[in-house]
């Protein structure tokens, strides 16, 4: 018998705080720049220069979480039967966050006893552990830290199937998963399906990104016998490119045993065409996690954050408190690699299923010294599930199209939002019912009628895709300030940089002025309006310290504090000549909760300061966060 319930799951977690109201008008930098991509082959080259994002807009982005953690609940939806448990949160992007196999008592999955922000996603916020659904873009996805819809649904079965769907607003594309747990089912089914309800093709990408604990002993298999190869370390390692290897030896060690390797790497393998794609990672017995998938899911990743200092502070950052020997990640996605968007047609439909369960191979044949053994007898063991896998998904496509039973959770309005503008056709399956949207997305519903009444409050995200209608609306500043947001998006500079000199003395249109034209006036007049507004101060004090010392000392005077100032005081202190003062700073700790995956500004002071004062005093370890680090 299979039981969908709902329960609370308690953990110590930060708070995600509120969203960055200021226009992300270019995405973070993207740490997955290849340097040889001449050398690629050509369908590789082209799919990673197709498609790429360079903003995340309409989405605000996330950075307002903190590092106190507190007891916090979290819904949570879980279907269980005799032999599997799965935990799913529906709150937080759909994560598959516990799956226990009751048998034996095993979790299979890396479970983050907290939930801690970290600067990872497109938007910013991301957590470690479990299972990851990435759709839309290169990195991990907008809705990781936001709600989805779920609903119960009538499986083929008659064990009910547990849906969750969301409209990804950067692509406009409705993602659905069904999770599905027969009742006589050991694994896990998970029905993936993206609509594209457009009439133009759009970029399309996803990768379920699986967190598996690991120990020296722990290896990943998978039929390959080729791996592209992505590493993060600058000039003169291998450094930021993808050269095709062989599987497993590499650099003298067994790249299938993630504890091996000295720093942060990326193995995408090379797809068999005559096997189902699969990975697993398993312990030194040879029991642990697989996920299997119909063929259109291609692609096999395994991610370590390496055993270098920077790699295992990332691990404590992600999860304080870690126990253990933290976490890799083994993912699958459409495409060869995770750099590259596929092209999805208009009005189209791709989807597959993965399965995710238990496997138990035993000790000998999961760590012969031959891989051709250990990926063959693992190949062996699953064989009863993925000979299955055709049959389960054509049962699960009977029900793909279902209407919801029982609603069990609300995502955003913006799915609903977008049906009343473009009608679009789509799915009974996953509706956007009228009654989803809140005050937020109903204050964009005028503007169909040709009017967005100006709000003295902060602007929204702009709806880049609204822009003929933004564009055709009665004027006013709040016209005038999403105007500019959605010419900028299209690569107008000059009418975004017209639109937001008519919005008038509206602090977020002076910052986006300051922030294109690179004059620090803009800035500066923002922030008399808005003194408090720290992701402001910050921007516009980094402007200063690049072009007016005086000025940027000036903006320090009054800045609220943060973190994030802190850091700023101590580069004005290095800029100006005071490394002494730098490294108080520094000394008295500064704990930058936004720190980027592949930044790593605290060692890069410090060690500014300990060169300008003659001293070798090391690094602090809470400051070593570089990918690249032995």
């Amino acid at each position: 018998m299979t039981i969908l319930s709902a329960h609370d799951l308690v953990l110590p977690a930060a708070s995600l705080g509120a969203e960055n109201p200021l226009a992300p008008l270019r995405s973070h930098q993207e740490l997955h720049e290849v340097q040889n991509l001449a050398d690629v082959p050509p369908d590789l080259r082209e799919n990673i220069q197709y498609g790429r994002l360079h903003s995340t807009l309409p989405c605000l982005n996330q950075d307002g979480y903190d590092r106190d953690l507190v007891d916090t609940t979290f819904p949570a939806l879980v279907l269980e039967n005799d032999h599997v448990r799965a935990t799913i949160l529906p709150s937080l992007g759909g994560r598959l966050y516990s799956l226990v196999h009751k048998a034996s008592g095993q979790e299979l999955l890396y479970r983050n006893p907290v939930f801690q922000p970290a600067n990872l996603a497109l938007r910013n916020a991301w957590f470690a552990g479990g299972v990851e659904w990435n759709v839309g873009s290169t990195g991990h996805w907008t809705g990781t830290c936001a709600p989805m819809h779920a609903a119960r649904v009538e499986g083929p079965d008659g064990t009910p199937i547990l849906r969750l769907w969301e409209l990804e607003r950067t692509r406009n594309l409705i993602t659905q998963l069904d999770f599905w747990l027969p009742a006589d089912s050991e694994f896990l089914y998970v029905g993936v399906r993206l609509q594209n309800p457009s009439d133009h093709e759009v970029p399309a990408y996803w990768w379920s990104n699986i967190a598996v604990e690991q120990s020296p002993q722990t290896r990943v298999l998978v039929p390959a016998d080729e791996a592209w190869r992505f590493g993060y370390a600058a000039a003169p390692e291998p450094g930021r490119r993808l050269d095709l290897i062989g599987v497993p030896e590499f650099d003298g060690i067994d790249l299938t045993y993630p504890m091996r390797h000295p720093r942060a790497v990326d193995f995408f393998f090379e797809p068999m065409p005559d096997e189902r794609p699969w990975i697993a990672s398993v312990d030194a017995e040879g029991n642990g996690l697989v996920q299997a998938s119909t063929d259109r899911l291609r692609g096999r990743k395994l991610f370590v954050w390496g055993e270098g200092a920077g790699g295992r502070r990332w691990q404590e950052w992600l999860a304080p408190g870690l126990e253990g020997h933290g976490y890799a990640e083994i993912q699958a996605g459409l495409a060869r690699t995770q750099l590259e968007h596929l092209k999805l047609p208009a009005a189209t439909s791709w989807h597959w299923l993965e399965a995710y369960g238990r496997l138990s191979m035993g000790q000998t044949d999961a760590h012969s010294g031959n891989w051709q053994t250990a990926r063959t007898a693992a190949a062996s063991a699953l064989r009863p599930v993925v000979d299955t896998l055709a049959d389960r998904e054509r049962a699960w496509l009977t029900v793909v199209d279902a209407a919801p039973v029982e609603r069990l959770a609300v995502g955003s309005g913006w799915g609903a939002l977008e049906l009343a503008r473009t009608g679009w056709s789509i799915s009974a399956g996953t509706p956007f019912a009228e009654d989803t949207m809140t005050s937020r997305e109903r204050a964009w519903l005028p503007l169909l009628g040709g009017q967005l009444p100006a709000a003295d409050d902060v602007p929204d995200g702009t709806l880049v895709s609204w822009r003929e209608l933004l564009e055709n609306a009665e004027d006013n500043r709040l016209v005038w300030y999403h105007r500019g947001v959605a010419r900028h998006y299209d690569g107008d500079r000059d009418g975004a940089i017209e639109a937001w000199t008519q919005a008038g003395e509206n602090p977020f249109a002076l910052r986006n002025l300051g922030f294109v034209t690179g004059e620090l006036s803009y800035y500066e007049r923002a922030v008399e309006l808005r003194p408090d507004l720290v992701p402001l101060v910050a921007e516009a004090v980094a402007l200063a310290l690049d072009l007016d010392l005086v000025r940027a000392g000036r903006m320090l005077d009054g800045a609220p504090d943060d973190p994030r100032i802190r850091l700023l005081r101590v580069r004005y202190a290095l800029d100006t000549g005071d490394a002494q003062k730098a490294h108080e700073l520094l000394a008295d700790g500064i704990q930058l909760a936004t720190v980027r995956e592949g930044a790593n500004p605290l060692t890069d002071y410090w060690l500014a300061a300990e060169k300008a004062l003659g001293t070798n005093r090391p690094v602090p370890p809470q400051y070593q966060f570089g990918m690249g680090e032995n």
